[in-house]
């Protein structure tokens, strides 16, 4: 049996060329702490051989669809119960921390106990500005930052998801399951926290990353869609809907002087 795949890319319009995804950070504040997402090159190995993994196609296919988000803070946290049973979140740091302990608190959550997936394992959530946006059908795949090595693991495993980010753009968090709260989670600013994956219509089309402009089209967008998840669940039901009222443009790459 004989099978062939072709796919037709129309060499004009929306759809020619690279898929451009945005992103962006939804809020100013703070933002000189946070870099732009950076495309996975592994630059300096080994390329001497021809048959060196960093010259092999698939791999370098591979490491050119990942975008990493790095990790803005430093931080080290452990866990335990106070004498209520409650559980609850320890900054290792303490008057060290690079954090405020009053501004740890916007930034971590642990997430109410009876949302757990398992009962031994907590959540925690680190809200983040990093927020997505493209003009044609594309998914956002969020996942771990799997080709970089730690020499210590985390005592965990990073929530993945994904979305369609066209329709439902929406600030990224990185949540964290602690498969072993009795060891702490340590974090440092500028090593990668998460990885980014973008798929099209075509998965022969290389992505294209820009800074984009919140406009105020995308702010009106964003605000008409965010917070949802508080009121109903199962928000993938509400994607017809917001597709609906959608404006047909809303990535403007940002001009840069």
């Amino acid at each position: 049996m004989d099978v062939t795949i072709t796919f037709d890319r129309p060499e004009e319009g929306p759809k020619s060329g690279p898929l451009t995804v945005g992103w962006f950070l939804t809020s100013d504040k703070g933002a000189v702490m946070y870099d732009p997402p950076e495309r996975i090159l592994f630059r300096q190995t080994n390329k001497a051989h021809a048959k060196s993994a960093s010259r092999c196609p698939a791999v370098i296919q591979m490491e050119s669809r990942y975008f990493m988000v790095k990790c803005p803070f430093d931080l080290h946290l452990g866990f335990r119960r106070d004498d209520k049973g409650k559980a609850v979140l320890i900054n290792r740091l303490g008057t060290a921390s690079p954090v405020r302990g009053n501004k740890l608190a916007d930034l971590l959550t642990l997430v109410n106990e009876a949302e757990w997936r398992y009962p031994d394992r907590p959540t925690v959530q680190l809200m983040l500005p990093y927020c997505f946006i493209a003009d044609e059908m594309c998914y956002i795949t969020q996942l771990g930052p799997f080709a970089h090595y730690r020499k210590d693991p985390l005592p965990g495993t990073i929530f993945g998801g994904r979305f369609p980010l066209n329709v439902w753009p929406r600030p990224l968090m990185w949540a964290f399951e602690w498969h072993e709260p009795e060891k702490d989670v340590i974090l440092k600013r500028g090593e990668p926290l998460f990885y980014c994956q973008f798929e099209g219509e075509d998965p022969s089309r290389a992505v294209q990353m820009v800074e984009a402009e919140r406009t105020p089209e995308l702010a009106a967008y964003l605000e008409k869609i965010g917070g949802v998840v508080n009121y109903v669940n199962q928000t993938f039901g509400l994607l017809k809907a917001a597709e609906a009222m959608r404006p047909a443009r809303l990535l403007t790459p940002k001009a840069r002087e």
